[in-house]
Parts: C-alpha cells; structure tokens; sequence
C-alpha cells in the first residue's frame, strides 16, 4: 500500500451538492435514488475511504515510531561501543605511559614544608645506605655533604681553584680534587663533625 504523505484526519469531506459535483451525482440518480439520496452515498463512500486511511496513518504513524526508537537503540550502542573503545585506548596508553615513565607517576607524600636544609648525601652512601649496608658517618658531615654536592653538580671536565703546598694557587680539573678528598672513619671523626652526622644519618634512614 503506498505510503501516505499527509494526516487523513485533517481531511474534510467535499460538498457534494455543489455544482462541481453534478455530473457524479447525475450519475447516481435514478427512479430509485434522488439526489439528496445521491449526495448521502458520496458522503458514505467518503468517509469509508477516509476511514481506511485514517488506519492506514495510525499504522504508519506507530511503525515510523518503532523504527526511529530502533535507529535510536542502534546508534546509542554504537556510541556507547565507541566510548568504550576510547576508554580502553586511554587506558592501555596510560599503562604503557606509567611503564616508560614510573617517576612521573610517583605519589607526592602530603608534608610540610621543610624549615631545615635538605640533606643530601652522595649517591654511593645513599646506595649504601639503601642495601642496610654499612656507610661512614663522614658521608653525613659538610665535609662529606659538600663533597656529594661537588661531585654531583661539577662536571669532570670543569677547572676549579685550588691551592698547592706552597701556598700557590692555579686552576685544576675537578675530578683531580675528588680524588684527594678522603673518608674519616667513624673512630677518628671529630666530636663536632659526629654531632652534625648522627641526626643527618638518622633522618635519612
């Protein structure tokens, strides 16, 4: 049945006593049917028509729906397989980020702001100290501190001012001068120098 392009309801039944209609009145009309009686069987035949459209439209009214809440159905879980799809992208991106960049990651711990100077011994006592294996306390005195800093902040190609044995001054590479720098071990530390390591050592155990 073809589809119907407007509202039969909205339709509203000719007048079929007008002149336009008199040749299909004529054409009803005879010794048994007048023509008012002629004009009733137009409106009749009218209205059934009509009546077979308006369930016409109400069934095409009801599959219109049903096929837009489908359509519906079908682009919401496409949308929704895309989302997931975009989830899952994320967070296998995220995973492989954490693996190729852990310390990105790495928690903050939630403290203070200090009101003391970091202590930061070198990396050989702090690897030492990491494997609970014994460290001299001369890494936590400023001797020991400040030679950490130089070895951690000097390149070994930069010049530093040294002074020689006579007295003298001249420029010398700074890898020379970590070499002449010497451990104290814990028997032969000053007194002053083991009241300054003991609490740094602590700290950073």
């Amino acid at each position: 049945m073809p589809r119907l392009n407007s509202d039969p309801n909205l339709n509203i039944c000719p007048d079929y006593a007008d002149n336009a209609f008199a040749d299909t009145r004529l054409q009803l009309t005879n010794e048994n049917i007048n023509e008012a009686q002629a004009i009733a069987i137009l409106k009749n035949i009218w209205q059934a028509d009509n009546n077979i459209a308006k369930d016409q439209w109400t069934r095409q009214v009801e599959e219109d729906t049903e096929w837009r809440e489908h359509m519906n159905r079908l682009n919401e879980e496409e949308q929704d397989r895309l989302e997931q799809d975009r989830l899952e992208e994320d967070e296998a991106a995220r995973k492989e980020d954490r693996k190729k960049n852990k310390f990105k990651y790495t928690s903050i711990p939630q403290r203070d702001v200090p009101t003391q100077p970091v202590v930061i011994p070198s990396a050989y006592a702090t690897c030492k100290l990491e494997k609970g294996d014994f460290v001299e306390l001369w890494y936590f005195t400023n001797a020991g501190l400040d030679d950490a800093k130089l070895k951690s902040s000097v390149n070994d190609d930069a010049m530093i001012m040294a002074v020689l044995a006579g007295g003298e001054t001249t420029w010398v590479s700074a890898a020379s001068m970590r070499n002449t720098s010497t451990v104290v071990d814990d028997q032969n530390l000053p007194f002053e120098d083991f009241c300054q390591a003991c609490p740094r050592i602590i700290s950073a155990m």
